[in-house]
């Protein structure tokens, strides 16, 4: 009995000592310049896939250029295999540009 009476007065103690410190306010945390280097390393991000975009644009032109120039009769199949490269091509950079944005606007 003496045990377990001590055992709930020490329980009791501990919980009235430990009410206080959850009631303490937060300490702030330090300023950090995590932002700058999302806003930087979103920059680089964003010209890398500009930049592999717009090669990869000149080639896919240049190529269906040089296939209507060989074969004229498929001038409209290799009209629309290049639209649609080029779109597909061009939404790397649009899926990325969303991709930073929403990264930005969340730190």
């Amino acid at each position: 009995m003496n045990r377990r009476l001590a055992f709930l007065l020490l329980t009791l103690v501990v919980f009235c000592l430990a009410g206080p410190v959850f009631a303490q306010a937060p300490v702030a945390a330090p300023a950090s310049n995590t932002q700058q280097w999302v806003v930087i390393t979103s920059g680089f991000a964003m010209a890398i896939a500009s930049g592999i975009c717009g090669l990869a644009q000149g080639r896919a032109t240049a190529a269906a250029a040089e296939g209507m120039a060989r074969n004229p009769a498929a001038t409209a199949a290799i009209r629309f295999a290049l639209i649609l490269g080029l779109a597909l091509i061009e939404s790397l950079a649009l899926y990325t540009f969303v991709i930073i944005f929403i990264k930005v606007s969340a730190t």
